[in-house]
């Protein structure tokens, strides 16, 4: 039986983990944040799934979406995604529905902002799914599989496609889609009754040779859009015009801190924008630190402000609250989540001191509850 975790009256949002299960760990863990102090109630398991290593929050915040791996559903590849019904008071989840992934090792899934369409990224499949949302946020049946052909130029890491994050842009025309694999940023447009997908013209747009795109944030005008390069710890920029759906490289920039070389065992991993659009933060493993980069909104390009410490080894997804004030890192190999404080006028970071002990975190999304 799941325990009550902290109460309605507290001021501020959930936080929902998702986590690799280990030893520590059993599936979704969920706190609430106090959105003035930044205090964490101590994580509680809010259900029981196997590998949920990505989440997505629904616009109405009443659905939590998982990607997870190793659930086996007959005569389909291991990987589905899972939709689950939030009990607000308590953070407690209840399974809805269901659905295979349509791939092997999904690592991404997202929600447009209209709440009407579900996107998965397969990393060792090397595809990805569209889903259309049922009335009550259940997962349904129509959509589009799509499975990315192509390398890139490393033959032991991209040797094949490697689909790695999926999402809608701001005008919720087009999807898009970072392959590991393929140094390309896949473009798609989406028919609104069906979340059929078919490629736009231009398809795709590319970043360097051997950077392996990973993730993208959008600015907050939309007219921008920023990809962490895991294999190379770089950032590019693109300018994004949604009126065709064309993304044009303005910028590629390290992510690293100045006269920092990139090693063998650095990788970026997560990049997000603070709710203002004025700061973007990324992860960086093996190197186990935070960059942060101060945003030009009429240019699109990116200053690089600080580097601190992520104070546990392998920080992967991170998350910034909904009033931008607080920011968690979740440290998958030392099982713990830590808590930042955002300087709202310089975007620099400072640790609270706090440091949650969640077995193999990889990814915090929140729910505003008051």
């Amino acid at each position: 039986m799941l325990t009550h975790v902290a109460t309605a009256s507290a001021r501020g949002s959930l936080a929902y983990f998702g986590t690799f299960t280990n030893s520590l760990s059993r599936g979704i863990y969920v706190s609430r944040l106090d959105d003035q102090s930044g205090i964490l109630s101590a994580p509680e398991l809010a259900a029981q799934v196997s590998n949920p290593n990505f989440l997505a929050v629904s616009p109405s915040g009443k659905i939590l979406y998982a990607a997870t791996r190793g659930e086996k559903i007959p005569n389909e590849p291991p990987g589905a995604v899972n939709a689950f019904v939030i009990d607000a008071p308590t953070g407690r989840l209840a399974r809805l529905n269901q659905k295979s992934s349509g791939g092997a090792g999904p690592c991404y899934l997202s929600v447009d902002a209209a709440g009407r369409f579900l996107f998965v990224a397969n990393y060792a499949g090397g595809s990805m799914k569209s889903f259309l949302l049922q009335p009550d946020g259940s997962i349904g049946d129509e959509g589009t599989f799509i499975q990315h052909h192509g390398h890139g130029v490393d033959p032991s890491r991209q040797s094949e496609p490697h689909a790695h994050w999926v999402a809608v842009d701001p005008s919720g025309r087009f999807a898009l889609a970072c392959d590991l694999g393929m140094d390309k940023v896949m473009i798609y447009k989406i028919n609104p009754a069906n979340a059929e997908l078919t490629a736009n013209d231009p398809p795709f747009a590319t970043v360097p040779p051997g950077s392996g795109a990973r993730h993208l944030a959008f600015s907050r005008d939309g007219k921008f859009a920023h990809v962490i390069n895991e294999m190379t710890c770089t950032i590019t920029t693109f300018a994004w015009e949604s009126r065709h759906g064309k993304l044009t490289s303005l910028e590629t920039i390290s992510a690293l801190p100045p006269d920092t070389a990139m090693q063998a065992s650095f990788s970026g991993a997560e990049i997000v924008m603070r709710p203002d659009g004025k700061f973007v933060y990324t992860t960086l493993r093996g190197h186990d630190s935070i960059s942060v980069f101060a945003t030009d909104v009429k240019g699109g390009r990116l200053t690089f402000v600080e580097n601190v410490p992520s104070r546990g080894q392998i920080p992967r997804g991170l998350g910034i609250d909904p009033a931008g004030r607080w920011l968690i890192v979740c440290n998958q190999k030392t099982d713990n989540a830590v808590v930042f404080g955002i300087n709202a006028r310089t975007g620099k970071l400072t640790p609270t001191g706090q440091k949650l002990q969640i077995g193999g975190p990889v990814d915090v999304k929140f729910l505003e509850t008051n």
